[in-house]
């Protein structure tokens, strides 16, 4: 797969899905009071952090959209 996410996106997903991640346990927004949200949170995160890992986001693919330098 040819790699379809750029720096300032992977920067972003990151951040956002360590936030998403860490939300259920620090009880931000009260995203703890929800089994579903608590899940749903944690599972978002992993995506955009395992997204922004490989540099490969598969919507992105789909789309056709490229944030990086082809």
């Amino acid at each position: 797969m040819q790699t379809n996410v750029g720096s300032v996106d992977r920067a972003i997903r990151i951040i956002v899905g360590l936030v998403l991640i860490l939300a259920p346990f620090a009880n931000i927004l009260n995203i703890g009071s929800s089994v579903a949200l608590t899940y749903g949170s944690i599972l978002v995160g992993a995506v955009l952090v395992a997204t922004a890992a490989f540099k490969v986001c598969p919507l992105y693919s789909l789309l056709g959209i490229s944030t990086g330098r082809t």
